[in-house]
């Protein structure tokens, strides 16, 4: 019944999650992301299965329990690593264990992991196997891409689904685009190759019993609810990152039906005041959490002073909450 309930909650949290994102998604910003929704799910930044298991730095799990629902993606392509990595993030206390089979850097290929991994559906198939039976009662969830470089999405991509489908996955995340290997920087990969959104609208046709969402270029938080007329949930990447209150201090009424007042931009500021005195206390710098916070204001009033204000005096020895009050529109 535990189990039940709990997939429930977290597949309810996935109609909208904020992506999986390298050096923005990490705790920090998560915590402030928290403040302005109570339900959306949100992603760390991919762990590789290495350097936990290999390396040892469990540190890279660490988060505020603040954060749930809070799903960790891991990179990887050993089974019996990722197991093992899989065991950590839960007993970790993490809600969703994701496997990335979309990141196109090259960082990510010569591990053999992320996007290349479309091209060998059978070893993840074997990868999130293994994941299942070390998670327990946690799911374990895929973002995938509908292909890479020469490979025909429509003749992939549903292949690759059933292949999931098959292993026991009943969630995944698919950014629409295709990713090439060669020739398109990690950066391209996100802009250059073209969405497809009836493509992965047609998965879910295809696979209507799967939990699918839909990933890449969605902008608002009105493309958001127009994409849920198509598919079970919606992920956000750079916008939720550049314009967070734009996509996430409405989401819960609108997205999930919570009748209860968001928080204004300055109420989400302010509510930050306790975490950043701890994390300053702890030795930690004002500017590893307000640079997540430079888009709060995006389009508002006050919002160039804003930013101007941060980026200039948050790196600076004995910067506190103060300069973050001080910055606030006026």
């Amino acid at each position: 019944m535990a189990e039940k309930k709990r997939k429930k909650e977290i597949s309810t949290a996935s109609r909208l999650s904020v992506a999986p994102m390298m050096d923005w998604t990490d705790r920090h910003c998560r915590y402030l992301h928290r403040l302005m929704s109570r339900h959306a799910l949100l992603y760390t930044e991919m762990v590789t299965a290495p350097a936990l298991v290999r390396g040892g730095a469990v540190h890279l799990l660490a988060f505020s329990p603040e954060e749930h629902p809070v799903a960790v993606q891991l990179g990887g392509s050993e089974p019996a690593e990722l197991a093992q990595a899989t065991r950590l993030c839960v007993e970790a206390g993490y809600d969703e264990v994701n496997l990335n089979v979309g990141c196109p850097s090259d960082r990510v290929q010569s591990g053999a992991f992320g996007a290349v991994l479309m091209k060998s559906p059978d070893l993840v198939a074997e990868c999130v196997t293994a994941m299942r039976e070390a998670a327990g009662d946690v799911p374990v969830t895929v973002k995938c891409r509908i292909g890479v470089d020469d490979q025909e999405p429509r003749e992939v991509l549903p292949a690759f689904i059933a292949t999931m489908r098959a292993a026991g996955i009943t969630r995944m995340s698919i950014h629409a685009r295709k990713a090439w290997l060669e020739g398109l920087s990690p950066k391209e990969n996100r802009d250059v190759p073209p969405l497809d959104y009836p493509l992965v609208h047609e998965m879910k046709h295809a696979f209507p019993d799967l939990h699918l969402s839909v990933n890449g270029g969605i902008g608002s938080l009105e493309t958001v609810e127009d994409e849920l007329g198509h598919m079970d949930g919606v992920m956000v990447g750079r916008a939720a990152y550049h314009q967070p209150y734009d996509i996430l201090g409405e989401a819960d009424r609108r997205i999930f039906g919570d009748t209860r007042a968001p928080l204004s931009r300055e109420e989400v500021v302010l509510a930050m005041e306790d975490y950043i005195g701890r994390h300053v206390a702890a030795g930690g710098k004002l500017a590893q959490v307000t640079r997540h916070m430079l888009g709060l204001f995006a389009g508002q009033p006050g919002a160039r002073r804003w930013k101007r204000v941060l980026s200039e005096g948050a790196h600076k020895d004995g910067a506190g909450f103060g300069l973050v009050r001080e910055a606030l529109p006026r």
